[in-house]
């Protein structure tokens, strides 16, 4: 089972940090990614990260702006949002995929429930 948190409304350049709890699976073993899907969009990639946290992978809209990040000791993932722009408003999910660094929908096995991100300009 996967838990996204953290999002809100913030002002264009402004910053929040999303959080993803994990429980039920071996999270050692699971690459983890953060997607982004905005009203009337496909789910579109955001970020991966490895299992064992030393590799990233970001979408070039985000790549300099977001981190991502993991604590394998707490089982919870997060994502850095930095110098947010209104077209980052969306809902953000998390995902656990048995790859790593992935990018695509179908290769994520568990999904969280998302958390919604609103930047004003």
């Amino acid at each position: 089972q996967l838990q996204a948190s953290g999002g809100g409304l913030v002002q264009a350049g402004g910053s929040l940090r999303l959080s993803c709890a994990t429980s039920g699976l071996a999270f050692s073993l699971y690459g983890m990614g953060w997607f982004s899907q905005a009203p009337g969009k496909e789910r579109e990639f955001v970020a991966a990260i490895s299992w064992s946290g030393d590799r990233t992978y970001y979408s070039d809209s985000v790549k300099g702006r977001f981190t991502i990040s993991r604590d394998s000791a707490k089982n919870m993932v997060y994502l850095q949002l930095n110098s947010l722009k209104p077209e980052d408003t969306a809902v953000y999910y998390c995902a656990a995929g048995r790859g790593t660094l992935y990018s695509r929908v179908s290769q994520y096995d568990y999904w969280g429930q998302g958390t919604q991100v609103t930047v004003s300009s």
